[in-house]
């Protein structure tokens, strides 16, 4: 009797030592890691019908207050790309003073390639392109990917060509006006970086020839209420 006893009491003691050791892995588990920015198809989340991203850069932070109804695709692929890191040492390549500051073409040219052809449906263009407001860059129908340019002006202009915005910088406007346009346009109507050696050379080419930009150093969602849906 006394050895079935010690038998039960060994059995309890490593039940309750199995019980802790699974505890102690459910507390050493990761939490769900967040996709990655390399492959597009990935990328689809629908985002909340409100939300801030936070931008830090070498200038200072701001923030951008998005709201979905005005340009759904454009809302939706700008969530997905802060969402997934995308945003990290990206240069503003193209500033020209009084009009928009532009980026969004990745540092890395393998990331970049896998982004060209990843074109988002077009939206109607709710909302005006008034200073402060963030929109997608385009070279026509179709033809949205990943760069966005922020307006220094009232650049009403453009809404009748399609540019479609889909939030507003709410904080830091200051800091946005402080980056670095010493370069203006782009090759080869400006002095600045040509767009399609960015695209094929990155940072590297940036670095080497334009060492004055200013980057976005790392992105975040800062509110996102209610929860993103997949489509």
């Amino acid at each position: 009797m006394k050895k079935l006893k010690f038998i039960c009491a060994l059995s309890l003691f490593a039940a309750v030592l199995a019980g802790q050791a699974q505890d102690a892995n459910k507390e050493a588990k990761p939490a769900v890691a967040t996709p990655g920015y390399a492959d597009p198809a990935k990328l689809t989340l629908t985002a909340p019908e409100t939300f801030k991203a936070q931008f830090n850069t070498t200038k200072g932070k701001f923030i951008i207050e998005v709201t979905r109804s005005l340009s759904p695709n454009g809302a939706d692929r700008f969530y997905n790309l802060v969402r997934s890191g995308y945003f990290t040492d990206i240069a503003f390549f193209r500033v020209i003073p009084g009009f928009m500051c532009q980026f969004g073409i990745h540092g890395d040219p393998a990331v970049s390639a896998k982004w060209r052809e990843a074109n988002i449906p077009d939206d109607a263009v709710k909302g005006s392109n008034a200073r402060g407001t963030i929109t997608f860059a385009t070279a026509g129908p179709g033809t949205r990917t990943t760069q966005l340019f922020i307006n220094f002006g009232d650049n009403t202009s453009l809404d009748g060509q399609g540019f479609s915005p889909f939030g507003k910088v709410i904080e830091g406007m200051d800091v946005v006006d402080k980056i670095n346009s010493e370069y203006g346009e782009g090759a080869p109507s400006g002095r600045g970086p040509a767009q399609g050696q960015v695209q094929f050379e990155g940072n590297a080419y940036l670095k080497k020839e334009f060492p004055n930009l200013d980057y976005i150093k790392s992105a975040s969602i800062v509110t996102s209420l209610p929860p993103a849906v997949s489509k």
